[in-house]
C-alpha cells in the first residue's frame, strides 16, 4: 500500500475522559481509499469511543487522545475540533438516529450542506433520494413522525449531503427489524461501490457488517484483539461463535455456560 492510497492512519492511541478513564489502550487501524471497513465488538469495547476520537467528539465529553496519533490524508487530526474535522469531508452518523423533529425529512436532508452553505443541492437530493425513496415520499412529513427504519436512511441521507470523504456509522442496524437491516447494509455497500466513499462501521451484527466490508477489526476492552480480511474473519471459528453465534460446527451458539464462554475467548 503507498500513502495516497491511504485515507486515515490511527496508531497506537489511547484515549481518557476525566484525567482518569482510560478507555482506549493502544488501538491501532487503517483505512485505505475507497474501503468498507468494520469495527465488531460488544457493548462497553469502545467502539464508539474509536469514532469519536476520529471525528473530534470527545471534547464535548471531556475526553482526550493522550498517546498516539490519527493522520487523515496525511495530515495529524487527533484533538482538533468537530468543526475543523468536518470540513475535512470526516462524518460521522451517530448512534440512536438523532434527527430534528421538528423540521421535515427534506429540511433535515437540507442540514448536511451546512459545511458547504450556499452551494447547490438540489443534485444531492437527488442521490439521496434515489438511494433513499422511502424518504422522497416523506419529504413534507416532519421527521419525528418517521419510523425508526426511515430515521436511519434520514441520519445516512443528510451525512451524505456533506459529500464525506470518509463516513463513520456507528451502530446502523441498532434497534431495527431485520429486513430493515439488510436494506439499510445493501444501500451502504451501493454507496461505497458507486461514490466511492471509505466507511468505518461499527457494528454489534457481526454477520451484516462483514457481508460489505473489505476488512475488519475486533476490539474488546479498548484494545484490537484481532485483525483480517472480511472473508477471513467470517470464517474464523472465535469469530463464528462469539459474534455470528455459531459454534464451529455451525451449530446454533448456546450462552447458558458464561464461564465456557469467558475462557474460550483466548485473546484476552
Amino acid at each position: 500500500m503507498t500513502d495516497n492510497q491511504l485515507r486515515l492512519l490511527i496508531n497506537n492511541i489511547s484515549v481518557v475522559y476525566s484525567d482518569v478513564i482510560q478507555v482506549l489502550k493502544g488501538v491501532s487501524l487503517k483505512i485505505t481509499k475507497g474501503e468498507v471497513v468494520s469495527l465488531l465488538g460488544s457493548n462497553g469495547a469502545g467502539k464508539t469511543t474509536t469514532l469519536k476520537a476520529i471525528s473530534g467528539l470527545l471534547k464535548p465529553e471531556n475526553g482526550k487522545v493522550t498517546e498516539g496519533e490519527i493522520v487523515y490524508d496525511g495530515q495529524p487530526i487527533h484533538n482538533s475540533s468537530p468543526e475543523e474535522i468536518t470540513r475535512k469531508g470526516i462524518i460521522q452518523v451517530l448512534e440512536g438516529r438523532q434527527e430534528f423533529k421538528y423540521l421535515t425529512v427534506e429540511e433535515n436532508l437540507r442540514v448536511g450542506t451546512a459545511t458547504r452553505w450556499g452551494k447547490p443541492y438540489k443534485k444531492d437530493l437527488e442521490l439521496v433520494y434515489h438511494y433513499f425513496p422511502a424518504l422522497l415520499a416523506r419529504k413534507n412529513s416532519l421527521a419525528g413522525y418517521c419510523s425508526g427504519g426511515e430515521l436511519q436512511m434520514l441520519v445516512i441521507g443528510r451525512a451524505l449531503m456533506a459529500h464525506p470523504k470518509l463516513l463513520l456509522l456507528d451502530e446502523p442496524s441498532l434497534g431495527l427489524a431485520p429486513l430493515l437491516v439488510k436494506e439499510i447494509f445493501q444501500i451502504i455497500r451501493r454507496i461505497n461501490q458507486e461514490q466511492g466513499t471509505t466507511l468505518l462501521v461499527v457494528e454489534q451484527n457481526a454477520n451484516m457488517a462483514l457481508q460489505i466490508a473489505h476488512y475488519g477489526y475486533v476490539m474488546e476492552n479498548g484494545k484490537i484483539v484481532m485483525e483480517s480480511t472480511a472473508e477471513e474473519l467470517r470464517e474464523n471459528p472465535d469469530v463464528k461463535e462469539f459474534y455470528l453465534g455459531t459454534a464451529a460446527s455451525g451449530a446454533l451458539k448456546s450462552y447458558k455456560d458464561v464461564k465456557a464462554y469467558k475462557r474460550r475467548k483466548r485473546w484476552l
